[in-house]
């Protein structure tokens, strides 16, 4: 009889809280506009953002502590996840996808084409939440990959609400990431390492040795990897193959019953929650549809803007398309590293796609609006990511029930809904902030490279053939290492980040997860992710708390 009991009411799973309670929703705009105001401040301030969706998930734990009954249910770990969401939208989607790309605008010296960027980048930046919802979940981009930082914010939720052995593991990680930190190192490439793919984070950790050491070699102590191109090369040669896998998983041939009831599939698999919940049918159709937004957004770019008259039919043609096309790649290929790495090499990405900008033979202005416009996808698009993955460790423990596919799918919903608050609130944020921080000169540094680099243009006509010829590697990398472990990528983008020690720090932390998982099992490893996402998070409160001292 207690069997059956307890049967029936794992039959019953409580609705998923929803983003437009009142409550939840003034708390959601709040913590969006601190995130914003952080995010701000770090790329303006030192040319960096950080995640904070951490702090929002510890606010709401605060709040829900409180003993009115109004905030008791801030204690649900949903409504955290909700919270979390909202602050980490306002950080990058203010930081990342609107202030840089006006930046770049102001730092060219065309103030009057501030808000014409500003409605391309905030369309950029909806259209990129609109196919990381409809994406993940998809065998292309699991639920089941690392996505590191989302994993980090889960486990300080569920540390926070069950207390206990999880909690001191997650706190002892966390003054592991808060001491490297505070001396500089980068901790959180230690915490990715013990959450994430080991051949991927080999690859990424070779590629941050190789930055930090190839100028000691004979000859090379003059040689730049960066201002020859040759990251940015392995790079398009891997970002190629990655789109030519991702395209076979989108349009194999599926069985029809699969492809239409990934539900089914879900019910059948021994533990639910692995399963894909979008079929590839509804991946296509997410990817397809974000990509005929893109040229609709870049179409209404051209034309606000101005650029138009710019450029005769055929080559504004060419322009919306490429402009598209370098908007969607450039997405694809961060969310790509994000969720194998938790790292995305945002920039260097946009950088690819203005140099192949300059050398197509773009006007100045036209291509100032591109690379504008591509460095807004991208970064919200991993940070959305993130969080999805943290609602989905979250939900988790639905998983054997028979509904776990339509609550997982409406607690996805919510937290787009959420994201899309954070995002608006950012947008907000933004257009009140840019100009005094701009006539302040504070402007991060890489929209200075990047309109620099459009001043200048390609004055080096091997750049394009160097990339070429790099390309081969990254190519063969990535087509080596399939489309679940993403060698070339990583390497790249082990090559595009310039981190003092952080590749002895992933490789470490590798080294440490191969002995231990060999000594105690696997077993071991949710003590190893417990860490690895302690150390993840106290270097995001190290991170803070240097803009603070």
């Amino acid at each position: 009889m207690a069997a059956e009991a307890r049967s029936g009411e794992d039959l019953q799973i409580p609705p998923h809280p929803r983003a437009f309670e009142p409550g939840t929703l003034v708390l959601t705009i709040v913590l969006a506009a601190v995130g914003a105001f952080i995010g701000i401040h770090l790329i303006t301030q030192l040319g960096i953002s950080t995640h904070t969706s951490v702090i929002g998930a510890l606010i709401a734990m605060m709040i829900g502590r409180i003993g009115l009954t109004g905030f008791r249910k801030f204690r649900s770990v949903h409504r955290q996840n909700l919270a979390q969401t909202a602050i980490s939208a306002g950080t990058f989607g203010a930081a990342n996808a609107i202030i840089t790309p006006l930046a770049i605008t102001w730092a060219f010296g065309r103030p009057d084409l501030i808000w014409p960027m500003f409605m391309g980048a905030a369309g950029g930046l909806v259209v990129d939440a609109w196919i990381l919802y409809r994406a993940f979940g998809s065998k292309f981009l699991s639920a089941r990959n690392a996505w590191p930082p989302g994993v980090a914010a889960a486990e300080a939720i569920r540390a926070g609400d069950q207390g206990g052995r999880r909690a001191k593991v997650l706190v002892a990680g966390g003054v592991i990431g808060f001491v490297l930190a505070w001396f500089g190192l980068s901790a959180s490439a230690a915490g990715v390492a013990l959450i994430g793919n080991v051949v991927a984070l080999l690859m990424f950790g070779l590629g941050l040795l190789i930055v930090q050491y190839y100028s000691l070699l004979p000859g090379l102590a003059d040689f730049s990897l960066a201002e020859n191109y040759i990251p940015h090369g392995i790079m398009i040669g891997a970002g190629v193959i990655a789109l030519a896998q991702a395209g076979f998983i989108l349009f194999r041939r599926q069985r029809a019953k699969r492809d239409a009831q990934p539900v089914q599939e879900a019910a059948s698999t021994p533990d639910p929650a692995m399963a894909d919940t979008v079929s590839p049918r509804r991946l296509r159709g997410g990817l397809g549809s974000g990509f005929l937004l893109f040229i609709a957004v870049a179409i209404l770019l051209a034309f606000v803007s101005g650029i138009y008259v710019q450029m005769s039919v055929p080559v504004l043609i060419g322009w919306i398309l490429y402009a598209a096309v370098a908007a969607f790649v450039s997405e694809l290929i961060v969310g790509l590293a994000a969720m194998h790495a938790g790292w995305f090499p945002a920039t260097a990405i946009t950088l690819i796609f203005l140099v192949l900008g300059l050398a197509i033979g773009f006007p100045p202005e036209p291509l100032l609006v591109l690379v504008g416009y591509t460095a807004s996808t991208g970064p919200a698009f991993s940070d959305m990511g993130y969080d999805l993955k943290t609602g989905w460790i979250l939900r988790k423990v639905h998983s054997r029930h028979p509904g776990y596919a339509d609550y997982e799918r409406s607690g996805r919903k919510q937290q787009y809904y959420s994201a899309m608050i954070g995002f608006v609130v950012a947008m907000g944020m933004a257009a009140l902030l840019w100009k005094p921080y701009f006539e302040d000169d504070r402007i991060p540094p890489v929209a200075v490279v990047f309109a620099d680099t459009i001043k200048v243009g390609l004055a080096n006509t091997e750049a394009l053939q160097t990339m070429l010829l790099w390309a081969l590697l990254g190519a063969a990398l990535q087509a080596v290492g399939g489309a679940t472990r993403q060698m070339g990528i990583m390497l790249a983008t082990g090559l595009l980040i310039a981190a003092p020690y952080a590749g002895w720090l992933v490789l470490g932390a590798l080294a440490v997860k191969l002995v231990v998982v060999k000594l105690k099992g696997r077993q071991a490893e949710e003590d190893l992710q417990l860490i690895g996402a302690g150390i993840i998070t106290g270097d995001a409160f190290a991170s803070l708390g240097r803009i603070f001292r």
